[in-house]
């Protein structure tokens, strides 16, 4: 059974025939899921991975020679702006929106619990996006690419969760695989147990990582609607990141320069898909968080591909069968 809320200037329960102008939105009560939005969670997690990577070349062609915080401040402006807008409708003529698209209203304390996926989510990224940086994609793209394994080690820790032999095999694999990168770096380079970057983007990674567990608990326990989840998420990653991009307008430190590029909106609007698109994967009652975690992180091939295509980055055989081996340790652990 669902609870309705009624956009309006009252809330009614479900039943009630007051107001019967206001626009009543159904929202799940903690361990209830609506009905999927007409695409399999499979089908939902691969498009997510495809538009997370375009998301990921966005981010290397917007940060190259640039600086980084204008970056994500004003990527992150315009995903707001497009929830905002969106808020505006709402409140005025909601009738004219999709269910999809509509925001419930919130207590204080779901408000700061929004508030903490920003400041976990804003955390990884200014990680992620220094490591993209100064690192080649096809470096920074794998690293990324272990998300799910932290995921999987984080359930072990917090929910108590025993891997199988397979899945143990599946992280044996990976780390090997992050071996042979390693390798394969040295040669640009990149020598991962001295270089910064790359341990910046492991912490991205393991941000990212406690992130998604987090977005479990969300939309799963917690019953959040998608589109609750994703308007005050961008909306408070805004407002998180503009003390930095203040900092950097007044050069309260040194800084680099910073060029728009057509790629600072292309990144925005990759990843409002993207993640729209894996939050509702995550909404059907059928999907793991494991599977579509680690199926997300299928980017890594369009990343991988793209920065030979688009970037020009130096490739060789070591460097691609490490890429083959993170994914396959990946869907090692998804067998097991």
């Amino acid at each position: 059974m669902y609870y309705v809320q009624a956009i309006g200037k009252h809330f009614f329960r479900h039943g009630t025939e007051e107001c019967s102008d206001c626009l009543l939105v159904p929202v799940a009560q903690p361990g209830q899921h609506p009905p999927p939005l007409g695409m399999n969670w499979v089908v939902a997690t691969l498009v997510s991975a495809f538009f997370l990577g375009v998301y990921e070349l966005a981010i290397k062609h917007a940060v190259r020679d640039n600086a980084v915080l204008p970056v994500l401040f004003l990527a992150n402006v315009c995903s707001a702006a497009v929830w905002l807008t969106l808020l505006a409708i709402q409140r005025t003529h909601p009738a004219a929106l999709p269910e999809m698209f509509l925001v419930a209203p919130l207590s204080p304390f779901q408000h700061a619990q929004l508030f903490l996926k920003s400041f976990i989510v804003a955390a990884s990224w200014v990680c992620t996006y220094f490591a993209v940086k100064h690192l080649p994609l096809s470096i920074a793209s794998p690293i990324r690419a272990s998300a799910p394994i932290w995921t999987t080690i984080g359930a072990l820790v917090f929910l108590a969760e025993r891997p199988s032999l397979l899945e143990l095999l599946g992280v044996a694999i990976t780390l090997a695989s992050f071996v042979l990168l390693s390798l394969a770096g040295r040669r640009e380079g990149v020598h991962f147990h001295t270089n910064q970057w790359v341990w910046w983007s492991f912490a991205g990674a393991v941000l990212g990582a406690t992130s998604m567990l987090y977005d479990k608990y969300l939309l799963g326990r917690a019953g959040y609607a998608v589109s609750t989840v994703q308007a005050w998420f961008v909306i408070y990653l805004a407002v998180l990141f503009l003390p930095l991009a203040v900092g950097w307008k007044y050069r309260w430190w040194q800084r680099n320069p910073f060029h728009w590029r057509w790629s600072v909106l292309l990144l925005s609007i990759s990843l409002l898909i993207a993640d729209f698109v894996y939050f509702t994967a995550l909404r059907d009652p059928h999907a793991l968080v494991s599977l579509v975690s680690s199926l997300r992180r299928g980017s890594t091939l369009v990343a991988f591909g793209g920065s030979i295509l688009f970037y020009g980055e130096h490739q060789d055989r070591w460097k691609f069968l490490a890429v083959v081996g993170v994914l396959g340790g990946i869907a090692l652990t998804l067998m097991g």
